[in-house]
């Protein structure tokens, strides 16, 4: 059985890089009837944190992307990597190396310095007929595994193709450190060899390290996973991609008002295709998922595209779904949606003029609280002779049937008998019901704020209008 496997570090938040690595490893699984691992890499004890596990954990519940197994945490597998570590050195595989930090320091100083690549010089390595130095004192050493000298390592990349490295380009890899924590290659090696990973999807920053993890594969007599390394995100500009470019929380991006299914949508389209399909369900993407679809080239993100696709996503999400959602957001701006129109229906009205969640919210607000438009609007979009209009149409409203159709025809008829326009009406009226000259049609606004409120909103909105036209 397939098996892959997302392993962030809990030093920060799930990013758009990690979420798009998780998205393919959990896609290759899925479209293959195999299972998804969720592994925590908290090795780093000085900046992993609590806050940002659960920033991972709810960042990818929030896309949808289960895991079948985990999450499993390094820091509870300590015995595990002594005990393999244990094994190397007996096997002659492994040795103590007792350089200080300082020492190796200034080594890799100095060979920059001379322009060469900074690396091990395998001072404590043991070789026949080479005599070390009796260990030092006060030296809490790290255990470095004995890298073949000679010969290379290849490997065939998923999405990379051939790749060939020569192993005098690997120095002494560093297997445990002074205080006896595993480093990376070497937790990583014994937690795929344990959980049984077949395929390891990861991002191409991380190909120096596989001839490094092979070795210790070998090493190990452990089978090989197949490795795919997918090229980094870059921002519009062709730079690394950073916050400035969007390289926030993918959390962020829901606090922002984007749904998980665009999100999700624009990520697999990053560096992946299927022919000119821009807009794609999971289930769809499962299916057509190929790594040989992968581009060898980095991607660039564009926030207008993702905010574009968001945007057909809502016009096409259930009301009540939305309304839920739309819900939460009023109930933290401090907004009561108990007594008013029906959010369901205010959804199906608003929807398709939006972008976000935080756009339908601010636009559905207005149905719930007055807002007071500013004078300097108010006398540029409205004169005496809408006003007296508007003041006749309350009386039409309130003896008005109350239907989209009677709505209309009362709008048109004011106009009408008044000689303006309808917009004369129609936009002064939005100011005085809704504080903004921007909703959809009127008719079908009327109609969802209700008869009470209308006239309980122009009620309160006449006078003061009354008292700006006429300072």
């Amino acid at each position: 059985m397939i098996r892959t496997r997302f392993a962030p570090s809990p030093t920060g938040y799930l990013h758009i890089g990690g979420a798009r690595t998780a998205l393919i490893s959990w896609a290759y699984a899925r479209r293959h009837g195999g299972q998804f691992i969720l592994r925590i890499e908290d090795t780093d004890q000085e900046r992993s944190t609590l806050e940002s596990e659960r920033a991972i954990l709810e960042g990818m519940s929030w896309l949808g992307l289960t895991w079948d197994e985990g999450p499993f945490y390094q820091m509870k597998r300590l015995d595990r990597y002594q005990a393999i570590a244990t094994q190397l050195l007996a096997e002659g595989k492994a040795y103590w190396c007792y350089a200080s930090k300082d020492e190796i320091d200034a080594l890799r100083e100095a060979q920059r310095a001379r322009g060469e690549k900074p690396r091990y010089d395998g001072r404590w390595r043991p070789e026949p007929g080479k005599t070390l130095p009796p260990p030092p004192e006060g030296i809490a050493p790290v255990l470095r595994f004995k890298t073949p000298q000679e010969g290379t390592v290849t490997f065939d990349d998923l999405v990379k193709g051939p790749i060939t490295v020569a192993n005098s380009e690997l120095d002494d890899l560093v297997l445990m450190r002074g205080d006896g924590i595993p480093t990376y290659n070497f937790g990583v090696v014994i937690d795929d060899w344990d959980l049984g990973i077949t395929h390891v999807i990861r991002g191409d920053d991380h190909v120096t390290n596989t001839p490094r993890q092979i070795h210790l594969y070998q090493a190990l007599g452990a089978p090989l996973p197949v490795f795919a390394h997918v090229p980094m995100i870059l921002g519009h500009d062709g730079e690394r991609l950073s916050k400035r470019h969007g390289a926030v929380s993918v959390l962020q991006y829901e606090e922002d008002g984007y749904l998980p299914e665009a999100l999700l949508n624009y990520l697999a389209r990053l560096g992946w295709g299927h022919g000119d399909d821009e807009k794609f369900s999971m289930p769809q993407f499962v299916d057509w998922f190929d790594t040989a679809n992968i581009s060898h080239a980095p991607s660039r993100f564009n926030g207008e595209k993702l905010t574009w696709l968001n945007q057909q996503y809502l016009k096409e999400a259930d009301d009540d779904r939305l309304a839920g959602l739309v819900r939460t957001r009023l109930t933290r701006m401090g907004v009561n949606c108990d007594h008013g129109p029906d959010l369901a229906a205010l959804m199906g009205l608003l929807k398709g003029r939006v972008s976000t969640l935080v756009e339908l919210a601010d636009a559905t607000h207005i149905f719930f609280v007055q807002i007071e438009p500013t004078a300097e609007e108010l006398r540029t979009k409205c004169d005496a002779a809408g006003l007296d209009a508007i003041r006749a149409l309350s009386s039409d409203l309130a003896a008005c049937e109350w239907t989209t159709d009677a709505l209309n025809a009362a709008l048109k008829a004011r106009a009408k008998a008044n000689g303006l326009k309808l917009g004369q009406i129609g936009i002064p009226l939005r100011l005085m019901l809704f504080g903004t000259a921007q909703t959809p049609s009127l008719e079908a606004t009327l109609f969802l704020l209700g008869r009470d409120e209308t006239l309980r909103r122009l009620t309160a909105a006449l006078p003061h209008a009354d008292v700006i036209l006429s300072a």
